[in-house]
């Protein structure tokens, strides 16, 4: 068959295939897809975030993307299997990776208190978000980034805003 045009484009199965397999190889090795991301910067120069690497675990990346990542994800397998055996770089990323904080997770009532100032207000300002904050006790980045987060999803769930 064509040789050659196999290996420019995975077809959509090569990729359902090696997302698995690297999902699972991760795990086993175990990365979080925020170090996997970081991982890819410090040997490529090319930063991922959690939820991209998250997003191609998913297959939810366009078609191209998936088949940009894929080489990359590969190599990073590559690397990290050859060098389990011994301390590398990569452990000292991994490392890293696992300072981060634990996920925030914010009771159901403060939620509740939070959505409903969303719906008043998506865009408090800094001072709004202090005293959001301090009346729910949460610090104030968490209530920043819960607001940032929650932009995102209603822009992911409204598609096509502004048509119409």
């Amino acid at each position: 068959g064509g040789e050659h045009s196999d290996e420019d484009a995975p077809s959509s199965d090569d990729l359902e295939q090696f997302a698995k397999q690297f999902k699972q190889r991760r795990i086993k090795l175990g990365f979080t897809q925020a170090d996997v991301g970081l991982a890819l910067g410090t040997l490529y120069g090319n930063v991922f975030s959690q939820t991209t690497i998250c997003r191609f675990e998913a297959l939810q990346l366009s078609f191209k993307n998936m088949c940009k990542l894929k080489p990359l994800l590969n190599k990073w397998l590559e690397e990290t299997d050859s060098s389990s055996g011994s301390p590398t770089n990569l452990d000292k990323i991994a490392a890293q990776g696992r300072k981060r904080k634990k996920r925030t997770s914010i009771e159901v009532g403060v939620k509740g208190a939070l959505e409903s100032h969303f719906l008043k207000c998506p865009k408090p300002s800094a001072h709004e978000i202090t005293g959001l904050a301090d009346s729910l006790q949460l610090e104030k980045e968490v209530v920043r980034v819960w607001f940032c987060n929650r932009r995102q999803k209603e822009k992911r769930m409204t598609p096509a805003a502004g048509a119409g």
